[in-house]
């Protein structure tokens, strides 16, 4: 599905279903240097429970055009704008890593637009490792190995994805491969200089929901509680044996957490 948003064509994914906003919908918001691909699996079965779905690609991401947005609040304002555009009024987000960040600070930003919060791989900074902001700046291909070696617990290590014939680790190497040259550097420094997830956090009034993985070496899980414990009623959920990139490295998993959020607790037992 193709929106003008900000004046730019945006493309997002609607899970095999056709797009009516007039259904209740979720918004699912990639990370660094990735796309709406990462959602496949949870954009799908969303659609298919009565769930408008819309899984975009970033500015500069994918297949939407234009330059990546370069400050998390960017973001935050560019998902308002995206709510509007698609005639939601309101929306589920449902964010991984930096496209957590973005969400997170939607929900403080602009909560006319958020009806509830999904926040995966996330937490109230994001440091970023000055040799990976170098190594993303030059366009070194040992950014993206970096990143898919801390992406991934030992499930996705191992090689075992969940669809038979394809390679966890490898899928992320390629997918991050598929960016335009400084859209990983953008994306890593606007993570990095984000220094308003504490604020965000407290204006936070929708219900959330904070989904750790146990092997996240990005987003320790320590780091995932303490994203939790800031926003008042959230909930966190911790997936055994998943890492940063749970979407893919446990889809059911995730998807069982996306699902008794924002479906209600019958949703799950329907997969």
């Amino acid at each position: 599905m193709n929106l003008i948003v900000a004046g730019r064509p945006v493309f997002a994914a609607t899970g095999g279903r056709d797009f009516d906003p007039a259904l209740p919908a979720a918004v699912l918001v990639h990370g660094a240097g990735m796309d709406h691909t990462v959602w496949s699996l949870q954009a799908r079965f969303l659609a298919h429970r009565g769930r408008a779905v819309l899984a975009v690609d970033l500015p500069g991401h994918g297949r939407s055009a234009g330059a990546p947005l370069d400050t998390v609040a960017a973001m935050a304002d560019w998902l308002g704008e995206l709510v509007a555009a698609a005639s939601l009024g309101r929306a589920a987000l449902v964010g991984h890593s930096m496209g957590a960040l973005a969400s997170l600070a939607a929900a403080a930003r602009h909560p006319e637009a958020v009806e509830r919060v999904a926040l995966l791989g996330a937490a109230l900074r994001m440091p970023v490792h000055p040799d990976l902001l170098a190594a993303a700046k030059a366009d070194d291909p040992v950014a993206i190995a970096l990143i898919a070696d801390w992406g991934h617990g030992t499930r996705g290590q191992t090689g075992a994805h969940a669809v038979p014939g394809l390679w966890l680790r490898g899928g992320t190497v390629r997918l991050l491969q598929q960016s335009a040259p400084g859209v990983l550097h953008a994306d890593l420094k606007a993570c990095a200089d984000y220094a308003g997830g504490a604020a965000d956090a407290a204006g936070v009034r929708a219900p959330a929901l904070v989904v750790i993985g146990a092997q996240d070496r990005m987003t320790p899980p320590r780091e995932g509680r303490a994203l939790a414990a800031a926003i008042a009623g959230a909930e966190a959920i911790e997936i055994a044996g998943a890492g940063h990139v749970m979407m893919v490295e446990a889809p059911d998993a995730t998807r069982t957490a996306l699902a008794r959020f924002l479906l209600g607790g019958g949703a799950a037992q329907a997969a």
